[in-house]
């Protein structure tokens, strides 16, 4: 072993402890490595930073905003709401369609952003059928990890794999290359959790139980606080109705009692649309008003008979429209000393003209007000409750004085920025894969036009955009990449080669898939699944050449392998989010993630020689 590969290994081993050790963190880490690599005199320091414009880098980086936008615009959210709407309160069905749904979209964005997504889904569906969070939780970061080997793109190792593979002159994976491989492992995936959530429900919670932590108000609270049931009507514009046709301004219905939240209104291609109820809307007839009334039953009986309007039900367990949290909500704020508002009766506030905002509650103390809140005049101090789209509600925040934002609900974690342009990111999204497959553009431009699509239309913003990228895991990827470089230059690349196919013997080349397997799956306990594809593209792509053999088998090993970090609850940070909502311990992961990777492990090393020859 020559010096400059000590060193190399020296700075390889101690970047592998700090991982471990999560001290400093992980970008920090890359960023060390960066710069002490030009020190052992291996790598220039314009190599050492080669990596910030590796095409990989970028393409990642705008997978990131494609992500966002299907997040911001609710298609990801939509098909976890589907789920719960369609399970019948099996918890075997819900397991089913939760892996598939999580593991189909995690296929085109970020598996951890589709765990972040779906955990609340899933708190709700176990609320609605009394499903155990911890039969389902693992299940959900299981297909997230199985996600990764659906599409080139849906996990950064796959395309590291892909780019090394580039690097030494190969032709890379196509689009559904690794797809052959994962479809097969997520359908085993599947069947075997419906085995292990028996396991996982019937143990324990972890000892001591969960710590309790303070909740945030929801709006079920101040429907009772506030005592709104029973005031909430959707309405159907009659084809005969005296307001089609007119704007809201002109119908006084406030006079009546009768405040308009929000219309639901059709739009292109069928899809529901939420409209606010501004002035000078004009209502059309098929419109559903969403509307607060304060009346008896006789007066709002009479009130819809004489406007042709038709009552609906609400939507089934939605108490005053709970069911449209992802666009609308409530708010409380507070009347202060020097608002201009003290005096004025609600109806003079003009909170709906000024600030989008319906006042549907007040408090003076503990005592919600009576009948005739409109007519109530403002004092200091006095709490209103408000009903709105998020962003009118959260505009009160910027705006000075007139009113100061007391709480947020937690529905409030649910509102969607882009609500209305999920048919837009769809397409955006479809745009992007369908380049990506025809191979009329490189990968990496095909993103990049799927990005400047979701701005187009609107369905990310730059602030977004740029708080989507994980800047964190660019930064990781752009530190590791100059050791495969180092490792190749000073011959560690080919000493580790050398040193499988030697422990191989004269076993068969399927001996040595295996070898490369468990290899990578075990460096992926330690260190990040990305930093380890880096590292052991290079071995495999080596080991393959030592043996005269074609590099794609021993590619896909390392792409399959990189994702299986399904043993320990900090292998990936799907599994760390959904330790606490379902309350595992580390042994949980241990006794379902260790047996399962060993069974993908067989699978892979049977199917990979079988679809990608050796020779």
């Amino acid at each position: 072993m020559n010096t400059d590969l000590l060193l190399v290994l020296l700075l390889l081993a101690a970047a592998i402890v700090m991982f471990v050790a999560n001290r400093p963190r992980m970008d920090v880490v890359g960023l060390l490595m960066i710069v002490l690599l030009p020190f052992t005199g291996v790598l220039t320091m314009s190599e050492a930073l080669a990596g910030f414009a590796d095409p990989s880098i970028v393409l990642i980086a705008a997978l990131f905003v494609i992500g966002e936008g299907l997040v911001r615009t609710g298609v990801a959210r939509r098909i976890g709401d589907w789920i719960g709407e369609t399970t019948g309160g099996s918890e075997a069905r819900a397991l089913v369609m939760l892996m598939l749904a999580a593991a189909c979209l995690g296929a085109f964005m970020s598996g951890t952003a589709v765990v972040a997504i779906f955990i609340p889904i899933v708190l709700r569906l176990c609320q609605g059928t009394g499903a155990s969070p911890r039969a389902l939780m693992m299940p959900l970061s299981v297909a997230a990890l199985l996600s990764g080997k659906l599409t080139l793109i849906a996990t950064a190792p796959n395309l590291m794999v892909n780019a090394e593979l580039a690097r030494r002159g190969f032709e890379g994976f196509g689009f559904f290359g690794i797809t052959p491989f994962g479809l097969p492992i997520l359908v085993l995936g599947i069947a075997y959790m419906l085995l292990a959530r028996r396991l996982l429900r019937n143990e324990g919670a972890t000892a001591g139980g969960a710590t309790p932590v303070a909740q945030r108000a929801r709006l079920q609270d101040w429907i009772a606080l506030y005592d709104l049931p029973d005031r909430e009507y959707r309405l159907r514009v009659g084809e005969d109705s005296p307001l089609a046709g007119r704007p809201l301004q002109d119908l006084k219905l406030r006079d009546r009692g009768l405040n308009i939240l929000a219309i639901e209104r059709a739009g292109r291609f069928g899809v529901v649309q939420l409209v606010r109820p501004r002035g000078q809307e004009v209502l059309a007839a098929g419109d559903i008003l969403l509307a607060d009334m304060q009346s008896t039953n006789e007066d709002a009986a009479a009130l819809f008979a004489l406007n042709r309007l038709e009552e609906l039900p609400l939507a089934e367990g939605s108490r005053y429209f709970t069911s449209r949290t992802q666009q609308i909500g409530m708010v409380e704020a507070l009347v202060p000393a020097e608002s201009p508002l003290i005096g004025q009766t609600i109806l003079q506030a003009r909170l709906r003209s000024d600030f989008g905002v319906t006042a549907i509650g007040l408090r003076r103390g503990r005592k919600p007000a009576g009948p005739g809140l409109l007519e109530q005049k403002l004092a200091v101090g006095d709490t209103l409750l408000l009903f709105g789209f998020w962003s009118d509600l959260q505009q009160l925040r910027r705006d000075d004085a007139d009113l100061v934002l007391l709480n947020l609900p937690a529905e409030f974690d649910d509102a969607l920025p882009a609500s209305g342009r999920a048919l837009q990111a769809v397409f955006s999204l479809a745009v992007t894969v369908g380049l990506m497959i025809s191979g009329i553009v490189p990968n990496v431009q095909a993103a990049l036009i799927g990005c400047l699509l979701m701005g187009l239309f609107r369905c990310v913003d730059m602030t977004s955009a740029y708080r989507s990228i994980s800047w964190k895991t660019l930064v990781l990827i752009v530190g590791m990449l100059p050791f495969s470089i180092a490792l190749q230059r000073t011959g560690g690349v080919q000493i580790a080669a050398d040193a499988l196919v030697a422990l191989a013997g004269q076993y068969s080349s399927y001996v040595v898939l295996a070898l490369l397997f468990m290899t990578t799956a075990m460096l992926g306990l330690f260190i990040s699944n990305t930093a380890t594809a880096v590292l052991m593209a290079p071995v495999a792509i080596a080991v393959a050449v030592e043996l005269g053999l074609s590099p794609y088998p021993f590619a896909m090993i390392v792409a399959l392998a990189a994702s299986a970090a399904y043993m320990t609850p900090v292998s990936s940070p799907t599994n760390t989010l959904v330790v606490s909502p379902g309350n595992y311990s580390f042994s949980d992961f241990v006794k379902v993630g260790v047996p399962f990777a060993l069974v993908v492990m067989v699978v892979s090393v049977v199917m990979v020689p079988w679809l990608l020859p050796l020779k």
